[in-house]
């Protein structure tokens, strides 16, 4: 009988484990930690954003690196067909706002409970605290795996291995980076890796006043010099040392290569609703109903408390000046802070942070319908390995379970092509 090894029993490594032993292979997974899908746990807040219920054709767009790649992936397991699965399973999703779906419960648990269930229905051996310490090559086919643990190493041997532990982000869940080594050792080519879907550092010490305020309804543009590298609308965030949010964790997959060659520039749009002549309007009504206040005291009524000195300091009008004598280009100048918010990028936060890694084994050395390797016969890849990585959604999980399906099925079927 076919035997498969997958290393890594995350999102990729659970869907690529029930993708084999449908096919009737003898499964084995291979898991460092004491449970399956413990990056899977804290996606989402805890909630786990499991896919995204957008058109099939719409995923795409929202893939930053090598969406082409995806093509096979993405039509043989689409994201409504992972919905399918795990409410066949059992679990039951919502959709809410941006297309984003949920367990109903709102607990990732739920969404691990049902991979797990159906893994074990369909017979898979489950090793935990197992580490893949090397392959087993031999003249250009795979032929298993070294695995460690607290007893010592102990080899496993198979038709194919399917490497699918994940990148380095989250470390704290064990994804430190294994699959490349496995994937370097076989041969591969690693990109350049840089943190993904994680925050950036603010060079202004003003950052500091405005920490823990969230905005939304923003448009927030990153550039370099004059040239725009990301701009979309939506929710943010300052912390202590920058900023944060939905809107800004998908600009750094976008960021992240420019930012290694020096600071960038983040606008921030605080009224992108309204045109700077509406936006003029607006303050004059309000100055009309404050006119013997200061200026500092006129502004609640378009900015949040905490940004109201930040923004006085920025437009260059004295917080004390009645608001009766503020001239034209004073106003003026309140406009451009207001729709054009800037501050400097200087890094972004580290691993730890990240939700994602960007970069990964090379999909030119790799099948993009089979997901095997090129260069090994029977080893395959899936997940975040992968030189692969999405925006913010419920993109990323979807690229693991198609990988994982896609892997899975190609190697569960393996013994019939040799």
């Amino acid at each position: 009988m076919n035997t498969v090894l997958i290393v890594g029993g995350g999102a990729a490594g659970m869907l690529a484990g029930i993708a084999a032993a449908m096919k009737g292979s003898t499964v084995h997974i291979f898991e460092k930690n004491e449970k399956l899908g413990k990056k899977v746990y804290i996606t989402g807040k805890g909630r786990c954003n499991v896919t995204n219920a957008c058109d099939t054709e719409e995923l795409f767009g929202n893939v930053v690196t090598n969406s082409k790649f995806l093509y096979s992936s993405f039509y043989g397991f689409t994201n409504f067909d992972m919905m399918e699965l795990l409410e066949t399973l059992g679990c039951q999703l919502k959709t809410e706002r941006g297309n984003r779906v949920f367990p109903a419960s709102d607990k990732a648990s739920d969404v691990i409970k049902a991979l797990n269930n159906r893994l074990l229905e369909l017979g898979v051996t489950i090793h935990y605290r197992k580490k893949a310490e090397k392959l087993i090559i031999d003249n250009g086919t795979v032929k298993g795996i070294v695995v460690s643990d607290s007893t010592g190493k102990k080899s496993f041997y198979g038709d194919s291995v399917i490497i699918a532990c994940g990148g380095y982000s989250y470390q704290t869940t064990g994804s430190t980076g294994d699959g490349y080594e496995l994937a370097k050792e076989a041969g591969h080519t690693v990109s350049t890796l840089s943190p993904a879907l994680v925050p950036f550092v603010v060079e202004e010490p003003m950052i500091k006043e405005l920490q823990g305020l969230s905005l939304r309804n923003v448009e927030a543009t990153v550039m370099k010099g004059s040239k725009v590298i990301y701009r979309e609308f939506g929710e943010m965030l300052f912390t202590h040392y920058g900023v944060s949010g939905p809107v800004l964790l998908s600009a750094s997959s976008y960021a992240a290569k420019e930012l290694k060659k020096g600071p960038l520039t983040l606008s921030i749009d605080l009224k992108p609703a309204l045109t700077e002549e509406q936006l003029d309007a607006r303050i004059l009504r309000d100055f009309e109903e404050s006119m013997n206040k200061q200026f500092k005291n006129a502004l609640g009524n378009l900015y949040p408390a905490k940004l109201i000195p930040v923004i006085i300091d920025a437009s260059g009008i004295s917080p004390e000046k009645k608001v009766h004598e503020i001239t034209r280009e004073e106003r003026q100048a309140l406009i451009r802070v207001t729709k054009s918010f800037t501050m400097t990028l200087t890094a972004l936060r580290g691993y730890n942070e990240a939700i994602i890694t960007q970069g990964g084994v090379s999909v030119k050395e790799v099948n993009p319908s089979t997901l095997e390797s090129k260069l090994v016969n029977g080893l395959y890849f899936a997940g975040e390995v992968l030189d692969l990585d999405a925006v913010t959604g419920g993109f990323n999980l979807q690229i693991a379970w198609s990988t994982g399906f896609a892997a899975g099925s190609a190697a569960g079927e393996e013994k019939d092509e040799r």
